[in-house]
């Protein structure tokens, strides 16, 4: 059976060099950036996958 999947809010900001995202809520810092909100997007996703699989579900907890 697999794992019931979690939600995170992730925020999204336009800067002069391009997109900077973070997840709300996830203990720890993940920050990612892209030149465009996609890409912003789907690098944040990856570090928070490499978070998680680094540090635990723990950084989670608040969460369950």
């Amino acid at each position: 059976m697999a794992s019931p999947q979690k939600r995170l809010k992730v925020v999204i900001e336009r800067t002069e060099d391009g997109y900077v995202a973070y997840p709300l809520g996830l203990k720890g810092v993940v920050v990612a950036e892209g030149d465009s909100y996609d890409e912003a997007l789907r690098e944040v996703k990856s570090a928070v996958r490499f978070h998680i699989e680094t540090f635990g579900d723990e950084v989670l907890m608040h969460l369950l």
